[in-house]
C-alpha cells in the first residue's frame, strides 16, 4: 500500500512515521519548505520526502493520501488525487484505525482549545492513561506509533474533519459555532457548520454528544438534522434535567442520576465563556465516572491556556493581556465582553470575510483607543474609525506596544485580540503572543 503525505509538519511526519510502522510504502511531499527538526526524523527514518515541490507521478500514484489540515481542497494537486478517486483523507482518519483507545474529539470555533487542555488536566488528574492531540502538541499518529493510551483527548478543526470519513468520536463536544474560516468554505457559513457537525455523523447510540445549548447555529442544526448520539447540552441560562447549566452562581451537572455541583467562584478559569468550557468538560469527567474531589480540584487549579486572555504583566498600573489566539470576530467579542477597564485594543491581520458588526456595542463600552496591526486594515478602520476617537496604524509588534504605552493612563488595559490570522506578519498566532510579551516585558 502506498501512502503518500502532503505537508512535512507535525501531523504530516507523525502519519509518515505511523505509516512506516505499519508496512506502508511511504512518501511525504511538502509544497513549501521542511523545518530542519522533520527532515531529520525522516530522514533517521529512512522515509523518502521532497520540499518546495510537488512531483505528480509521485504523488498520483498513492493508495491513499494524508493531506495536512492547512492545505485547501482547491490545491491542484488535490483536485488532481480526487479526480482520480484516490482517498484523500486527515491525519486523524488515518491514525484512529491503529488504535483502541477512546477518544474525546473536541471542535468549535472558539474555546476548544481550554476545553481540550481542561479535559486532558481532569482525565490526567483522575490517574487515567490519556494522550493530547490533534491541533495540540505532539501530532496523533506519532502518540498512536509510540505510545499506548487508553484514551485521547483531541482538539479537531473544521479542516480535519472535512478530512475524516469514518472517524467516530466516544465523547463529542461542539464549544459553539460562529463564522470562521470562512474563506475555506466558498465564504458559506452553512457550509461551515456542516463541516462542524462531521464530528458526529459516525456516532452511535452508545457515544454521547455534548453540546453549547446557547448557540444558535447549534440548535438550528440539531433541529433540523439527526444524530444517533446521546446529547448532553449545557447553558447558562437554562436548566436541564440531564445536563449541565448555571444555578444561583453555582455549576451543576446532572448525569447518570447524580449531581455535581460547584460554585463558580472556586473555578479557576475567568469569563461567562470560560464557565461554558467547564461545563464542557466537567460533563466529560462524570460520563467517565472521575470522583467528584478530583473534578473540583482540577478546576480550582487548571492554568488556562497561553495566548488565550493571557495575562502578561501590569506596568505603571496598567495590565497588558495577550490574547492572539483569538483568530475571529467571535473570539475577540468573549475578550472585550471581558474587560473592565478602559481598553486599548491591538486588532487586525489577515481577515478572514469578518463582521465586525456584533463587537460594536462592546468598542463603544469598552474601547478607547484602536491600534490597527496588519498589512491590510482598511475593514477596521471602515467599521470602528466613527466609533473611538484614537485609531492608529503600525506594522510591528514593537511599535503597536509602544504606541499603546504612550495612550494608556492608570488602570487602563491593553489587549491584543485581533479577530484575524496572523500570516501577514508573523508566523503563527503563537509567534505573535511571544513578540506581544517580549515587548511588554521590555517597555
Amino acid at each position: 500500500m502506498r501512502l503518500v503525505i502532503l505537508g512535512g509538519g507535525e501531523s504530516g511526519v507523525g502519519t509518515a512515521l505511523l505509516g512506516k510502522k505499519k508496512g506502508y510504502d511511504v512518501f511525504l511531499s511538502d509544497f513549501g519548505k521542511i523545518k530542519d527538526k522533520y527532515k531529520e526524523v525522516l530522514n533517521l527514518n529512512a522515509i523518502e520526502w521532497e520540499d518546495e515541490t510537488h512531483t505528480e507521478n509521485k504523488i498520483l500514484n498513492a493508495d491513499v493520501v494524508m493531506k495536512s489540515p492547512g492545505i485547501p481542497d482547491k490545491a491542484s494537486i488535490v483536485k488532481k488525487l480526487v479526480e482520480k478517486n484516490v482517498s484523500v483523507i486527515s491525519e486523524i482518519e488515518f491514525a484512529v484505525q491503529f488504535t483502541n483507545a477512546k477518544t474525546i474529539g473536541i471542535t468549535g470555533s472558539n474555546g476548544k482549545t481550554t476545553t481540550t487542555m481542561l479535559v486532558y488536566h481532569l482525565l490526567k488528574n483522575a490517574g487515567l492513561n490519556v494522550g493530547l492531540a490533534g491541533n495540540i502538541g505532539k501530532s496523533f499518529a506519532r502518540q498512536v506509533a509510540d505510545d499506548n493510551f487508553d484514551y485521547y483527548v483531541l482538539e479537531l478543526s473544521s479542516f480535519q474533519l472535512d478530512g475524516s470519513i469514518k472517524y467516530r468520536p466516544d465523547i463529542a463536544i461542539i464549544t459553539n459555532i460562529s463564522p470562521d474560516h470562512l474563506d475555506r468554505y466558498e465564504y458559506k457559513y452553512e457550509n461551515y457548520i456542516a463541516s462542524k457537525f462531521r464530528i458526529t455523523m459516525n456516532q452511535t447510540e452508545n457515544d454521547f454528544l455534548i453540546y453549547d445549548a446557547d448557540d444558535e447555529a447549534i440548535s438550528e442544526w440539531l433541529t433540523s438534522n439527526k444524530t444517533k448520539a446521546q446529547l448532553i447540552p449545557f447553558s447558562l441560562v437554562k436548566t436541564f434535567s440531564k445536563g449541565a447549566f448555571l444555578k444561583n452562581n453555582t455549576m451543576e451537572v446532572a448525569i447518570n442520576e447524580e449531581e455535581f455541583v460547584m460554585e463558580t467562584q472556586y473555578i479557576a478559569l475567568e469569563g461567562k465563556h470560560n464557565l461554558k468550557n467547564a461545563m464542557a468538560a466537567t460533563t466529560v469527567a462524570k460520563l467517565l465516572n472521575i470522583r467528584k474531589a478530583t473534578i473540583r480540584e482540577s478546576l480550582a487549579n487548571f492554568q488556562g491556556v497561553e495566548h488565550r486572555l493571557e495575562k502578561v504583566l501590569k506596568i505603571q498600573n496598567v495590565q497588558y493581556i495577550n490574547d492572539s489566539k483569538a483568530t475571529n470576530v467571535n473570539a475577540t467579542f468573549f475578550a472585550l465582553d471581558s474587560m473592565n477597564s478602559p481598553t486599548i485594543w491591538i486588532v487586525g491581520g489577515v481577515d478572514k470575510g469578518n463582521d465586525y458588526e456584533e463587537l460594536m456595542s462592546l468598542v463603544h463600552e469598552k474601547v478607547k483607543a484602536i491600534i490597527c496591526l496588519g498589512v491590510e486594515n482598511k475593514k477596521i478602520i471602515e467599521a470602528f474609525g466613527n466609533v473611538v476617537d484614537v485609531m492608529v496604524e503600525v506594522t510591528s509588534m514593537n511599535d503597536a506596544v509602544r504606541m499603546a504605552q504612550r495612550m494608556a493612563e492608570k488602570g487602563d488595559a491593553v489587549l491584543l485580540s485581533p479577530a484575524c490570522a496572523s500570516f501577514d506578519l508573523f508566523d503563527d498566532y503563537e509567534d505573535r503572543g511571544r513578540q506581544f510579551k517580549q515587548a511588554v516585558r521590555s517597555l
